[in-house]
Formats: structure tokens, C-alpha cells, sequence
């Protein structure tokens, strides 16, 4: 995209000062046609660099997009976790794993430091990686 912009600041510029130069002894409706002319014939050269711009602009977006949903780990459910996976969490070793078995059901995440099950930080460590399903 600087490209771009760089190159149709320089045709514009290119433009204006042609026609100026070129103008100096017309009089100046004969001098802003000119002007005209050189910004439309820089502004035809842009044109597929802008639509190509755009069209890379929207490819890296879609990307994104599908790499947000592909490559995003998988939530653990804290309901159907077992011991080894929930040992697999940050901070959550095989006495945490079992007092969130022992726990179960939950109907949110959070339920893990309302009802002490774990500390506040060591939720804070996992809360992105489990859910309540």
C-alpha cells in the first residue's frame, strides 16, 4: 500500500509540475487542463495497483480469519476432562485435577474459584484454555 501511494504522489507531482512547466505562457484554463489530464492519466496508472492492493488486503484477512478458527487450541471441557488432561493446563497439577473432578458439574469456568476448587491466579493461567460445556 506505501508503494502505492508513493508512486501516485510522485505521478501527481510529476503531473502538476509538467503541466505547470508546460503552461507557463497559456493561460491558466488551458494549464489546469493539463493539470487535469496528467492527475487522470496518473490516477489510470495507480488503478491496478490499488485493485491489486485490495486484492491482497482481502486474501490476508480471509486468512487470518481461517487461521484464528483452525489454529486456536481446543477448550478443555472441566466436565469431561480427565486427570492426565487436566494435568496438561498450566499450574495444574494431580491434586488441582482431582478436586476439579470431584467438583463437577459446572455451568461456567469461573466456578472454579467461586467454590475454591483453585486459586484465583492459578484460574487466571488457565481460564483461555477450559470450558464449561
Amino acid at each position: 500500500m506505501r508503494k502505492f501511494r508513493r508512486r501516485l504522489e510522485l505521478a501527481l507531482a510529476g503531473g502538476i509540475l509538467v503541466g505547470s512547466a508546460a503552461g507557463c505562457g497559456d493561460d491558466a484554463a488551458t494549464r489546469d487542463a493539463k493539470i487535469r489530464e496528467e492527475a487522470s492519466k496518473a490516477a489510470a496508472q495507480a488503478r491496478p495497483a490499488v485493485e491489486e492492493a485490495s486484492r491482497a488486503v482481502k486474501a490476508a484477512v480471509e486468512g487470518a480469519k481461517e487461521g484464528w478458527e483452525k489454529g486456536g487450541q481446543k477448550k478443555l471441557d472441566l466436565n469431561s476432562a480427565d486427570e492426565d488432561e487436566l494435568t496438561g493446563l498450566p499450574g495444574i497439577g494431580p491434586r488441582e485435577a482431582r478436586r476439579i473432578i470431584k467438583g463437577r458439574p459446572y455451568h461456567d469456568t469461573h466456578e472454579l474459584v467461586s467454590r475454591k476448587i483453585l486459586s484465583a491466579s492459578t484460574y487466571e493461567k488457565i481460564k483461555d484454555d477450559v470450558a464449561a460445556k
